[in-house]
């Protein structure tokens, strides 16, 4: 017996239909796929999801020094000439960021090797690349998705059958995060 579907497909195929769809139920919340589909997508996501909640509160916050260039009223970088040459000048200041533990570094990764990117485009702006900006799905999964499911033991998704497709007579469902 296999260990998944084949879904009628070859392997890259196979494999970039299902990170797409793994994507979008994490982005959205929930997807209308067939029921073979939804069950492939469904391991998939419980298993990024239960990583996720295993590794959500896994990193200490350091404070480290870094160098940011000054600005002027304009926002543009402040230059000096020195020696002849103009250069930029640097202020240093203290930033805290998040530091990983390994394990949560691993389940980062194991995450960006499924995820495709998502661009948001705000509606107002709609048609201009200016305004879109990159999702940052694993930072989702870490900070929105795994507190959710925090005091959850597995069963992240539900699969919600809604009748025969007209077309080829196959059976959608809805998949949706609980």
């Amino acid at each position: 017996m296999a260990k998944y579907r084949k879904l009628s497909r070859t392997s890259d195929q196979r494999k970039a239909l299902l990170r797409n769809q793994v994507t979008m139920l994490l982005y959205r919340g929930k997807i209308v796929t067939t029921e073979a589909k939804a069950k492939e997508v469904r391991k998939i996501a419980e298993s990024l999801i239960a990583s996720a909640v295993r590794e959500r509160d896994n990193f200490e916050t350091v404070t480290v020094t870094a160098k940011v260039p000054r600005k002027n009223a304009e926002g543009k970088r402040v230059k000096e000439v020195i020696n002849g040459k103009k250069q930029t000048v640097y202020d240093e200041v203290q930033k805290e960021i998040k530091k990983d533990s390994p394990s949560r570094l691993h389940a980062r990764r194991q995450m960006l090797k499924v995820f495709y990117p998502i661009k948001e485009v705000p509606e107002k702006g709609a048609g201009r690349k200016k305004n879109t900006k990159q999702v940052d799905m694993v930072d989702k999964m870490f900070s929105e998705i795994a507190p959710k499911y925090a005091n959850r033991n597995g069963g992240y998704t539900r699969i919600v059958k809604i009748g025969q497709r007209k077309g080829d007579g196959a059976m959608e469902v809805l998949i949706e995060l609980v």
